[in-house]
């Protein structure tokens, strides 16, 4: 089990404290370029072993990412995730439910959209936010959130038994790494579309989302579906610990390759006689006459 995993994992249980985690954590990578081409090998194995995945059709992979607003969601699917076959894999954004979304259970709209066997989905937020904004804002009671985590532990433990590896990542960055972000975003015009008029007046909940996440992690942590707090105010790095943890996660579903439906000795026999078909026509063609 590699470092990363033992590092970051939210053990089943567990409080979680997020101010003993440094959100600058970079482990002894010092230099930026090494950990850069070791990100670029972790993604080639994550590329085949999702090929895998998909020819073998028998599992999925859910991959949900949390973080405060400018955590990095969208840069850990651009850097991580990047090289996969668009074919099997997929990423299901949660915004803020719709009507007819609110008029039904808080997992109702989530179901529909999980991955079905050979499968790969990236949630760009989730289920969670059911237990995060609403918990922050107090658009649920305290009992309503107790049920929610329940329904949360025992929705997963359904997708887990039906062949759904689940791994859970929260980016973890601190306030002023935040605002940083928010800084640069009006810098860029090609990142203005991310501006939202809540970015500056949301900061003021800080502590409670800090708390929220919290609960939420030691509360649905699970041997089956655990959760990961990334240090995510380097971005290189959150990319390399994600796809460490991502790589590690699909060598252990001992992904193993469909029989063949044909009998290969034949196609064999078969194309060598193609082959020699098309030698023999190639040297008995005639050149094209010059004009």
């Amino acid at each position: 089990m590699n470092r990363f995993y033992e590092a970051f994992i939210i053990k089943p249980g567990h409080k979680v404290d997020l101010s003993r985690r440094n959100p600058d954590e970079t482990f002894d990578f010092k230099d930026k370029e090494a950990a850069l081409e070791l990100l670029a090998k972790n993604n080639h194995r994550i590329a085949r072993l999702q090929n895998d995945l998909y020819s073998e059709g028998k599992q999925s992979l859910l991959i949900v990412l949390q973080a405060p607003d400018a955590g990095g969601k969208d840069g850990t699917i651009n850097n991580v995730f990047s090289a996969m076959n668009p074919q099997g894999c997929r990423v299901q954004s949660f915004k803020t439910p719709t009507s007819l979304e609110q008029s039904h259970d808080f997992l109702w709209r989530v179901h529909p959209v999980v991955p079905r066997r050979g499968e790969v989905v990236i949630f760009n937020r989730s289920y969670y936010e059911a237990v995060l904004i609403e918990r922050v804002h107090k658009f649920a009671t305290p009992e309503q959130l107790e049920y929610r985590y329940k329904a949360i532990n025992q929705f997963e433990e359904l997708l887990e038994h039906n062949g759904t590896r689940i791994v859970k990542f929260f980016l973890h960055i601190d306030k002023e790494e935040q605002l940083r972000r928010f800084v640069r975003r009006l810098k860029r015009p090609e990142k203005h579309w991310k501006i939202s008029a809540n970015d500056y007046p949301e900061r003021q909940y800080w502590d409670d989302y800090v708390e929220a996440f919290e609960v939420a992690m030691m509360k649905c942590s699970t041997k089956e579906a655990p959760w990961f707090a990334i240090p995510a105010n380097c971005k290189w790095f959150r990319n390399l610990a994600v796809s460490q943890i991502i790589l590690e996660t699909m060598e252990s579903m001992r992904i193993r390759l469909p029989a063949p439906s044909v009998d290969l000795q034949e196609t064999r026999r078969l194309a060598a006689i193609e082959l020699s078909r098309q030698r023999h026509e190639r040297k008995n063609r005639k050149p094209a006459a010059k004009k």
